[in-house]
């Protein structure tokens, strides 16, 4: 049980670091600093320190699970392979959030830079990088809404 409760405060800290930094700290920026020329490079900032975040905790996450799935018996009751089945789709979730945060990192938020500096088009890739964060929070938030539900008593290998 320390790896389940392990795994559900790691998914909780995504989760929240996300739904921190993107939907109030972001937001809060452009509202009180007034320019988009001042809140922007800040806010950039904590979108990168988001993603890599996210990526560190993802990572952790999965090994966590990871330990978690290999310390279950195949064998047994059907719910026993539930369990293992819900393991697979929590960790597919997980992969997907980290595949997502990478994505914006290392593609969106470059082509941000490159459109503010050469007139590219801007409201396309804020809004690609909008719709990248949402995947990402909706991912963290399914990952803690899976990890936080009741358990099934299974037998351990």
């Amino acid at each position: 049980m320390p790896l389940h409760r392990l795994s559900v405060l790691i998914a909780a800290l995504w989760w929240g670091g996300i739904t921190g930094l993107s939907f109030v700290a972001v937001p809060t920026l452009f509202a009180k600093l007034g320019s988009p020329m001042t809140a922007g490079p800040v806010a950039a900032q904590l979108f990168s320190f988001q993603c890599w975040i996210g990526l560190v905790l993802g990572v952790g996450l999965m090994l966590v699970l990871r330990r978690q799935r290999a310390s279950l018996s195949p064998e047994g009751s059907e719910q026993g392979l539930s369990h293992l089945r819900a393991l697979t789709w929590t960790m597919a979730l997980v992969v997907l959030a980290v595949l997502l945060a990478m994505v914006q990192e290392f593609g969106v938020a470059r082509k941000i830079v490159t459109a503010r500096a050469t007139g590219g088009d801007l409201r396309l890739w804020h809004s690609l990088g909008f719709v990248l964060v949402l995947g990402q929070w909706l991912c963290a938030g399914g990952v803690l809404w899976r990890l936080a539900g009741p358990q099934p008593r299974v037998t351990q290998a």
